[in-house]
C-alpha cells in the first residue's frame, strides 16, 4: 500500500489553507491499433491529440470532445515520407503549428534507424514530412517549443545527443553540435523565457549501449547556444539493463527499472526533476537553473517505484505518474502536486490502478504476465483546467490494442 508524503504547509510554515484533490472524472477507450509510450498534447483550437507506437507506421488519434471519442489521423503515406514505428513526441507552438516526431526501429537487428517530424499549421488536417536524421542507432527523441516560437529537438545516435533547432515553426531545422558525446537523451524541457534543461543517462541508443557514470543535467540560459554541465539532483542507481544472455535479447529491469528521468519547467522558470529511487519518489526544485535544488521524498511504497513522468503549469503546479511494483503486481498513479512558496509540496494522489497491458510472448497472444507497455505515461493539463493521461491498452489475447483516456479533475 502506498504511504503517500502529503504535508501541506505555506512558504511561512504554516498550515495551508487547503489541500488539492485529484479525481477521475472519466475514461474513455480507442481500440484501434498499440499505442505504447503515448503522448499528449491539445491544440489552441481544442483539438487533443493522443500518439503512440506499435507497427510499421506512425499511430496519431484526435479527439474534439475533451477526450469521450476518438478518430485515427490520416498523417500520409509513407510515400508523403510518414514513416515510424517506435517512440513519439508531440509539441505545438505558440503559432499552433504541431509537431509530431517519430523514431524508426529495425525489430532485428534491434537498434534505431532515423528520426523523423510532421507538422501541421492547419490544427491537424494535413502533415508535411521531413527527416531529421537517419543516422544508424538513433534512438529517443524529444522536442519542445519555446513561447518565442523556437523549436529544440534532441535524441542520441551512439556518439552522444543530438540537438537541432527550428525558428520557423519546423520548416527548416540547423543542426548544432552535439550537447555531449556519450550518454543518452532522457528528456528535454524548455522554460518560460527559452531557457533550456536536457537529462543525459548512461543507457542510450535502445538500451546497447551502457556509459557508466554519464548521468548529467544539461541547462542554457542563451536558447541554446551554450550549455552548463550539472550534476542532477538525487541518488540514482544505474545498470546495464540489455539482457544480451537470452535469444532474443531482452530487457533485464532488477532491481530498478530507468530510461525517462523527467524534467519540467513552471511559468516562473521554476526547473523541477521527478525520479524514483528504491521505494521512493522524489521531485527536486531548482529556481537558478540547477546550480541548487530543494528536494523532497512525495511517495514512498513497499514495492520498487519506477518509471517516472512529470509536467509543469502555473507556479509550482506539478502533475506526476509512476508505476509500482513488477508482473502481475504493477500498477500506475497519477498524482497532482502543488509547491508554490517554501514550504513541502502539497501532493494529491488518485487511486493506483493495473494496466491493461501484459508483456509480449512468444508469440505475442500467449503473454499473460501484466507490464507497463513502455517507460512512462503521457499527459498533459487541458484548457478547461482537468489533466488528460493516455494509458496503452496492449493486450493481445483479448484483442484489444490501443489506449486509455483518464480525464481527472482538480479541486480543493
Amino acid at each position: 500500500m502506498l504511504l503517500l508524503v502529503a504535508l501541506a504547509c505555506t512558504s511561512r510554515g504554516e498550515p495551508a489553507s487547503s489541500t488539492p484533490t485529484i479525481t477521475l472524472a472519466d475514461s474513455s477507450e480507442l481500440i484501434d491499433r498499440l499505442g505504447r509510450e503515448p503522448m499528449v498534447v491539445q491544440h489552441p483550437g481544442g483539438a487533443i491529440f493522443v500518439a503512440g507506437y506499435g507497427d510499421t507506421v506512425p499511430h496519431l488519434w484526435r479527439s474534439d470532445d475533451n477526450g469521450r471519442s476518438w478518430a485515427t489521423v490520416n498523417v500520409g503515406t509513407r510515400a508523403d515520407g510518414a514513416v515510424g514505428n517506435s517512440d513519439v513526441e508531440l509539441a505545438v507552438g505558440p503559432d499552433s503549428t504541431l509537431y509530431f516526431l517519430n523514431m524508426s526501429f529495425d525489430r532485428q537487428k534491434l537498434e534505431g534507424t532515423r528520426i523523423d517530424l510532421a507538422t501541421s499549421r492547419d490544427g491537424g488536417a494535413t502533415w508535411q514530412w521531413q527527416q531529421l536524421s537517419d543516422t544508424r542507432l538513433d534512438d529517443r527523441p524529444w522536442i519542445d517549443v519555446s513561447a518565442d516560437n523556437v523549436a529544440h529537438a534532441i535524441w542520441n545516435d551512439g556518439a552522444g545527443v543530438s540537438y537541432m533547432r527550428s525558428t520557423d515553426g519546423g520548416r527548416t531545422w540547423t543542426e548544432r553540435p552535439h550537447l555531449h558525446p556519450m550518454g543518452g537523451s532522457s528528456h528535454l524541457a524548455v522554460g518560460p523565457k527559452g531557457e533550456l534543461a536536457v537529462r543525459v543517462v548512461p543507457i542510450s541508443v535502445s538500451g546497447n549501449s551502457f556509459n557508466a557514470g554519464e548521468d548529467w543535467l544539461f541547462t542554457s540560459s542563451d536558447r541554446g547556444e551554450t550549455w552548463v554541465k550539472r550534476t542532477p539532483p538525487g541518488t540514482r542507481v544505474w545498470e546495464a539493463m540489455r539482457d544480451t544472455t537470452v535469444s532474443p535479447p531482452g530487457w533485464n529491469e532488477a532491481p530498478q527499472p530507468r530510461w525517462v528521468e523527467p524534467i519540467a519547467f513552471d511559468a516562473t522558470g521554476a526547473l523541477f526533476s521527478l525520479w524514483g529511487h528504491e521505494n521512493g519518489i522524489w521531485l527536486a526544485r531548482s529556481r537558478d537553473l540547477g546550480a541548487t535544488w530543494t528536494t523532497w521524498e512525495i511517495a514512498r511504497d513497499s514495492a520498487v517505484t519506477y518509471f517516472p513522468y512529470l509536467i509543469a503549469r502555473g507556479d509550482g503546479q506539478l502533475a506526476a505518474s509512476w508505476f509500482t511494483g513488477t508482473g502481475n503486481a504493477v500498477v500506475a498513479t497519477v498524482a497532482y502536486i502543488e509547491t508554490a512558496g517554501d514550504g513541502a509540496p502539497r501532493v494529491a494522489r488518485a487511486p493506483s490502478f493495473p494496466p491493461e497491458a501484459f508483456q509480449q510472448g512468444f508469440p505475442p497472444d500467449t503473454a499473460t504476465v501484466r507490464s507497463a507497455a513502455g517507460e512512462y505515461l503521457g499527459m498533459s493539463f487541458l484548457r478547461d483546467g482537468s489533466l488528460g493521461v493516455a494509458v496503452p491498452i496492449q493486450h493481445p489475447a483479448a484483442q484489444r490494442l490501443g489506449f486509455a483516456f483518464r480525464r481527472y479533475t482538480i479541486s480543493r
